[in-house]
């Protein structure tokens, strides 16, 4: 079933009501930056240029509890599934909405679970897991302009995080019950390439410009694993030193958040039991292992699954679910933003002359190519 249905905005910029990212880049020949955070029922943006200042408020009454978000500049739109995970968590929900109009374009509900989606770079196909607690290994090729399903992809079971790569050709697919990361054309949706076997099933991932790279987190494993996208072997296993955590008493995955920096100099990885957020110099990798640099102790610890997402320009880490914001100059929180805490779901877009012109995956990528 789909729907098109409205949305209240509530915005406010500095003080002033009225202002939204299109207001204030309507005449500006300047790129604004802005961080988007998604959580049920709301969507917030923030002025990245401006020390993150809240500039927007967007109350969407349909929207339930977010499960992933895309963006496409093209057409202007926030893609955003939410609901229910599959199995015994129930079935799930994908809107499109517009960022120029403010409302809803489309609701479609779905007889599976959904998690978080990708979308291509020319905006064309969505991918849809169907859920971590499905046990399914099915992947739902979306079309955008209306929400219909029009193909699969069997994967990992238990799928759950999604990344298209930068140049669109490749989908990276990865199930929490399968010790593998799945790779599929997206011109033929076809399987062509599995990385590991990894320490356990898919938990949060990245990969870098080239497609070269992946770094993948593990549920029983504080620290993280390199892989080459190009031989399916893992390259290094990485633990974080002088850190512990005891899995009897914290069961959830201690490392569930890993960014790669947009220059691929640096790999951020959060740490929920422990609270803190590690930095690791990866620049020399495949020639050297990563080597560890720092830690970045949060004032607001995620109190489960935690996630961390880099701005474009490399300046900031927005830390979900904790809502604590890094400036990675100073390695220190410089900003605290209350939606953010209760969500893993946000993301960077870029908007010139009132119309959105660009946008980062939630997934904090790398971006040398």
């Amino acid at each position: 079933m789909t729907a098109v249905l409205g949305a209240v905005a509530i915005a406010a910029h500095a003080g002033t009501p009225g202002t939204s990212p299109a207001s204030i880049t309507a005449t500006s020949k300047r790129m604004g930056h802005f961080e988007y955070v998604v959580t049920d029922h709301e969507i917030d943006s923030y002025d990245i240029d401006h020390a993150n200042r809240l500039v927007q408020k967007l109350t969407v009454p349909q929207l339930g509890t977010p499960r992933g978000v895309v963006a496409d500049p093209r057409t202007a739109r926030l893609y955003i599934s939410y609901g229910g995970q599959g199995g015994a968590a129930g079935n799930g929900s994908m809107l499109a909405y517009d960022l120029l109009r403010n409302h809803v374009i489309w609701q479609r509900s779905y007889s599976t679970g959904v998690d978080s989606i990708a979308v291509t770079p020319n905006g064309k196909t969505i991918y849809m897991p169907v859920g971590e607690s499905s046990g399914d290994g099915t992947w739902k090729i979306v079309n955008p302009a209306n929400g219909t399903i029009t193909g699969s992809i069997a994967a990992g079971a238990g799928a759950h995080n999604t990344i298209v790569g930068l140049d669109g050709r490749y989908v990276y697919m990865a199930g929490v019950d399968y010790p593998y990361l799945t790779v599929a054309s997206t011109t033929t949706n076809a399987v062509v390439r599995k990385i590991g076997p990894l320490r356990t099933g898919g938990r949060p991932f990245t990969i870098n410009g080239k497609q070269t790279l992946a770094f993948t987190t593990a549920h029983d494993f504080l620290g993280f694993q390199v892989s080459s996208i190009t031989t399916g072997k893992v390259l290094f296993t990485v633990p974080v030193p002088g850190f512990s955590w005891d899995p009897t008493t914290y069961t959830r995955s201690p490392c569930h958040g890993i960014s790669l920096s947009p220059d691929e100099k640096q790999i951020y990885l959060i740490d929920t039991p422990n609270g803190y957020v590690h930095v690791f110099d990866v620049s020399q990798i495949p020639a050297q292992a990563p080597r560890h640099i720092a830690d970045v102790k949060l004032p607001h610890a995620p109190p489960n699954d935690g996630w961390l997402q880099a701005s474009r320009d490399g300046r900031y880490i927005y830390v979900g679910r904790a809502g604590d914001v890094i400036d990675t100059r100073t390695l220190k929180v410089v900003r605290y933003l209350a939606p953010l805490q209760t969500t893993a779901d946000s993301l960077e877009i870029d908007w010139r002359r009132g119309k959105p012109v660009a946008t980062t995956s939630r997934y904090g990528l790398g971006y040398v190519r």
